[in-house]
């Protein structure tokens, strides 16, 4: 078993009043593939690194299945680390760079031969290995790093922003050929990344971390369709969910959203959820959502239809992104090219209406961020 454990781990680095890592609580199970996600300074890579043995823990404790590693050099550790610069040895091949760290150790040669060219066979770089790095492509050079962790055969893998260096084609490749390995391998891996694509296409689950703190764990879907906060529901999507200043007014046993430019009656179901955790008045300053792609075009007079201005028109292929400014705020929405074509393209300065889908509003308090439903 190599479950890893953080048990409320500070990191106050020297000099500094507030924790790079504050109280952190996170389980990150056997054979799982965690993604570790945050804009940059948010304490992140220092959590990889306090894992790795890399960094001091000033208060509670880390554990490697089951056994507490806290004051553990980090050779003791059994993991092997990914960085995003690769950290090759120029002047070695890649065979000799992918069994170095076994050489040291003092593993037989033909031990060391055989695990090379069995991690060499699953990374697709066999014809590779008399090279040097030099004649290596960025993402060859990435595969041999992925390669030296993978014979160590270690019980954690620790990969810290292994893709930032990578252009975007090769980046996209490389991360589905990372998960598809991972998930080949059954090796519990914390992947840290400030990439939100990243985390959602790779991870098992999410770890968001701002400040130091963490704000959510859970799969993909949970935190891209019940974010914790405002932060997260911010954070996670590309492009960004949309945000707008709202006041939610309680009519009975109701909810309804309004703005300057609507007045929209909650469902049902999302009314009982709310009632359950209303706090008492009337009115309540919120903090409303919604993702891009759950807002559709609508005609001029449709009811619920909101009326704005395209700004600027994006084409991605099979998609539009559509910047908006509306009485409520500025909007983006994502907009199938076919529906486009069937209403006529949209141009800057044109009128646009626009509508919500059922159900789509997410509601935030407006002082803590948290979500209401």
């Amino acid at each position: 078993m190599a479950e890893v454990v953080f048990d409320h781990v500070t990191r106050i680095y020297p000099g500094n009043d507030k924790p790079s890592v504050d109280d952190l609580n996170l389980d990150i199970k056997d054979g799982e593939f965690l993604v570790l996600v945050g804009p940059s300074g948010c304490g992140k890579s220092t959590t990889l690194r306090m894992l790795a043995g890399l960094e001091e823990v000033n208060k509670g404790r880390i554990l490697i299945g089951g056994k507490d590693v806290t004051t553990m050099q980090p050779k003791d550790r059994d993991i092997a680390m990914v960085f995003q610069n690769y950290a090759l040895y120029p002047h070695m091949t890649v065979a000799d760079n992918m069994g170095f760290a076994l050489k040291i150790a003092g593993t037989p040669k033909d031990e060391i031969r055989k695990r090379v060219e069995k991690a060499a066979e699953i990374l697709d770089l066999t014809e590779y290995l008399d090279r040097k790095p030099k004649a290596l492509s960025g993402g060859q050079r990435q595969r041999v790093a992925m390669g030296r962790a993978i014979v160590r055969e270690p019980k954690v893998f620790l990969m810290d922003e292994p893709l930032s260096n990578l252009d975007a084609k090769l980046r996209v490749q490389t991360r589905t050929q990372i998960a598809a390995l991972q998930r080949q391998l059954g090796v519990t891996t914390l992947y840290v990344t400030h990439d939100q694509t990243e985390a959602l296409t790779m991870g098992d689950r999410i770890a968001v971390i701002k400040l130091g703190i963490l704000q959510q764990v859970g799969a993909p879907t949970e935190l891209y369709d019940r974010p914790a906060n405002v932060f997260v529901a911010g954070f996670i999507g590309v492009p960004q969910m949309n945000f707008f200043d709202a006041q939610l007014v309680r009519l009975g046993n109701g909810f309804t959203v309004k703005t300057k430019d609507m007045n929209v009656a909650l469902a049902p179901e999302t009314c009982a959820q709310l009632a359950l955790n209303w706090d008492g008045g009337d009115v309540k300053e919120i903090t409303a959502g919604v993702r891009p792609e759950q807002i559709l075009l609508a005609d001029k007079g449709e009811e619920g239809a909101l009326q704005g201005t395209v700004e600027v028109t994006e084409l991605m292929g099979s998609t539009e992104h559509v910047h908006v400014t509306a009485p409520d705020g500025q909007f983006v929405l994502i907009i199938p090219v076919v529906d486009l074509e069937a209403k006529g393209a949209l141009k800057a300065d044109d009128p646009i209406w626009f509508k919500f889908e059922k159900n789509a509003t997410h509601l935030f308090d407006k002082v803590s961020g948290k979500n209401l439903i």
